[in-house]
């Protein structure tokens, strides 16, 4: 699938991974559609992608929300007049042990730690692709979804609730790649290490060294790479049902 023309809806598009993929698509002639909650953020990415001299526009949707995922979908449809793909981007961390005892007091992660994450990183991908799909079907479209997962799927100390839902999300992939390839949908997912990041750019100077010291690339990957590997998944149109593994040679 050649990206020039294509509607492409990327979620979490306002900063980030999201923005990063929104603008390399942008420069390859991709109209594109970001879904996001942060308005401020959200205009200064459609006006970066804008800057290329395509079509952008903005949508103010939490993912987790059917209804709201149902008239967004539906919305973008109506403005594009086509959908071409999806990268499932949105994603939240509340990160902490299942338990911890220190002093002789006990924590525990709470059920709303855990909820929210599978809330937005799980369901959300769910509803997100389950609406896209439909509406690419009704229209007649082909195209690919990409599903963005992590590393950490494979289980990480710390990330009871976001390793389940990155798991959930490569299991899903694989499993939708089987079901809509009878559509000429393609499904695929890229499962990122430890990248640069607003996030990470704001931890401590040693924890960042430690992080990347593990690498065996000794250093962390640049949201352009995870955008030049979402551009070749879109663009190769034999992928589909794998993930994509970016993360410098480290293995959780």
């Amino acid at each position: 699938m050649q990206l020039k023309d294509k509607v492409i809806i990327i979620t979490g598009g306002c900063q980030g991974l999201g923005r990063a993929m929104a603008e390399y698509m942008a420069a390859r002639g991709a109209r594109l559609a970001l879904v996001d909650l942060n308005p401020e953020k959200l205009e200064l990415a459609i006006a970066a992608c804008q800057a290329h001299g395509v079509e952008a526009r903005a949508y103010l949707c939490n993912v987790a929300d059917e209804e709201q995922v149902t008239q967004t979908v539906a919305q973008i449809a109506d403005d594009f007049g086509a959908i071409n793909g999806l990268i499932n981007n949105a994603g939240i961390l509340r990160d902490g042990l299942l338990l911890k005892v220190k002093d002789g007091v006990m924590t525990k992660m709470s059920l709303a730690q855990w909820q929210a994450v599978i809330d937005v990183n799980l369901t959300g991908v769910f509803l997100c692709t389950r609406e896209v799909a439909a509406k690419m079907i009704e229209l007649n479209q082909q195209g690919a979804i990409i599903n963005i997962s992590s590393i950490s799927r494979a289980g990480n100390v710390g990330q009871t609730n976001y390793s389940a839902a990155k798991a959930g999300v490569a299991a899903a992939t694989v499993t939708w790649a089987k079901e809509l390839a009878r559509y000429g949908i393609r499904v695929a997912g890229i499962a990122p290490g430890f990248i640069e990041t607003e996030m990470t750019l704001g931890m401590k100077p040693e924890a960042l060294e430690k992080m990347t010291a593990g690498i065996p690339l000794k250093r962390m990957g640049k949201v352009e790479e995870i955008a030049h590997s979402a551009a070749y998944i879109l663009e190769n149109d034999y992928y589909s049902g794998r993930i994509l593994e970016l993360d410098g040679g480290l293995r959780i």
